[in-house]
């Protein structure tokens, strides 16, 4: 287990921050690999983090970094891993602003980021998957994640209401099961 200093914890979140392309969930993976691997953060800590990164406002890969520089070195984690997933891209995003109107019509720079726009579909896909093999144990929690995917895909159902119900849904069934002999 590699010992987390704020130095490191900034360095490796300012690394995701620079290299991940298609937002916080294609940044999914790349927490899970780097803290699993350096023993910050278990597994089921991962999970959990990503609950409630989903769950509060704000930017995914953002809350990301909060709550696992939090779990790792609490408030000052929390400051140093936020600035390291947020400075790369700010840096990025001002450069493409000051250089990107001389390009903006050149057929490569437009076909190099229709190319990237897979790879970012493919980086999203894999935690989602991953959270899915992982979160859904039963039946019924198979059957929530299918349905919550029908509702929003399919029948554009807000994802508040697909909370609000999966929270009524769940507990319900916790309940029932739980007065179960």
């Amino acid at each position: 287990m590699e010992q987390a200093s704020l130095w490191k914890l900034f360095c490796v979140f300012a690394k995701m921050g620079a290299f991940t392309i298609g937002g916080g969930y294609a940044m999914l993976p790349l927490i899970e690999q780097e803290m699993t691997k350096r023993g910050w953060i278990s597994e089921d800590d991962i999970q959990d983090i990503i609950v409630l990164a989903q769950s509060a406002p704000g930017i995914l890969a953002v809350n990301m970094a909060i709550f696992t520089g939090h779990k790792i070195k609490g408030l000052k984690g929390s400051i140093v891993s936020a600035i390291g997933a947020v400075l790369p891209s700010l840096v990025i995003i001002l450069l493409i602003a000051m250089f990107f109107t001389e390009f903006k019509d050149n057929d490569i720079v437009r076909r190099i980021f229709q190319a990237v726009r897979p790879a970012a579909v493919a980086l999203i896909l894999v935690p989602a998957v991953r959270m899915a093999l992982s979160g859904c144990k039963e039946w019924w929690t198979w059957a929530i994640a299918l349905a919550s995917l029908l509702g929003v895909a399919f029948l554009k159902i807000s994802p508040i209401w697909i909370i609000l119900v999966t929270i009524s849904v769940a507990a319900s069934i916790s309940l029932i099961l739980q007065k179960k002999p």
